[in-house]
């Protein structure tokens, strides 16, 4: 009997998952090489700023082996380039088993694939390239080179791992493997039978309707926020990051931030690490 799975870990309110595109590339490996060695299948999945979604089918140890593995490789990538330890140690996961017999996989697989639409960053689920939104009824073939075709150095040097991957896997001109690689293309598509059902479940997601009740407000990627934060603390105030800035600054900074792309208190604290009792008093009392 197979076993379905949609994990979904906790937002982080006060950091990002990814800070720029290279960060998401190397998630998106780690995503291959988790699943690689956990012997899971991948259904659907998707790498948001501050928290990620899965699909999964496998036994619950294997899936348990899988995110942890996946959490394990990115934090170790997050330390090293940042300097910040236990990111996600504390960071805890949702596990919910899915049926597959009265729509619930159909739907959770929906869910996870309108998050970024949800989020007003895509139009349509195929339009985000950190997840597997593209992958299902195109007729198109993935652009790139087979793992293969490189020497193994410089698979190492691209997976930022010495896991050896199936040499069949590809590889995107944007330098990671793609996901229609490992998951299993024609049978998540024989679920959903017609690229119209798709389409149903779809614009029926709860993350659709957040969109159409206008719930999901930032508009801009926190990664482009997150770089602006930096130019602005150069530009006003002359302060290498927003640990430099006073109180006031701060307000200043956040108000300018909000006032220039439209971003709500929660992706304010995303993109500037201030806890939202902090960054809402600082936009309250100056």
């Amino acid at each position: 009997m197979k076993h379905f799975f949609l994990l979904s870990t906790d937002h982080l309110v006060d950091r990002l998952w990814f800070r720029d595109d290279e960060d998401f590339r190397v998630a998106m490996n780690y995503v291959a090489i988790a699943a690689f060695l956990s012997g899971i299948l991948v259904l659907s999945f998707i790498l948001m700023s501050n928290h990620v979604h899965f699909v999964v089918s496998g036994n619950r140890e294997k899936v348990l082996l899988f995110i942890n593995k996946f959490k394990q490789l990115y934090a170790a990538h997050y330390r090293r380039k940042y300097g910040v330890c236990e990111l996600l140690r504390r960071n805890g996961v949702d596990f919910r088993e899915v049926r597959d017999d009265d729509e619930s996989l159909e739907r959770a697989i929906a869910y996870v694939m309108m998050n970024s639409v949800a989020a007003n960053i895509c139009l349509e689920p195929s339009g985000y390239p950190w997840g597997s939104g593209s992958t299902l009824f195109t007729n198109q073939a993935v652009p790139g080179q087979s793992l293969g075709e490189l020497s193994r150095r410089a698979q190492i040097r691209l997976l930022k791992s010495n896991v050896e991957l199936p040499g069949t896997y590809r590889i995107t001109p944007e330098g990671y493997v793609s996901p229609s690689s490992y998951i299993p293309v024609r049978g998540v598509e024989a679920l959903f039978r017609t690229p119209k059902r798709l389409g149903f479940f779809l614009r029926t997601s709860s993350k659709a309707r957040l969109r159409l009740e206008g719930k999901a407000v930032p508009s801009f990627r926190d990664q482009i926020i997150s770089a602006a934060c930096t130019d602005l603390c150069k530009s006003f105030f002359r302060a290498e990051g927003i640990q430099d800035l006073s109180q006031e600054q701060k307000a200043e900074l956040l108000r300018q931030l909000g006032h220039r792309f439209s971003a709500d208190l929660k992706q304010l604290c995303r993109v500037t690490g201030l806890p939202y009792e902090e960054a809402a008093k600082l936009l309250d009392s100056f």
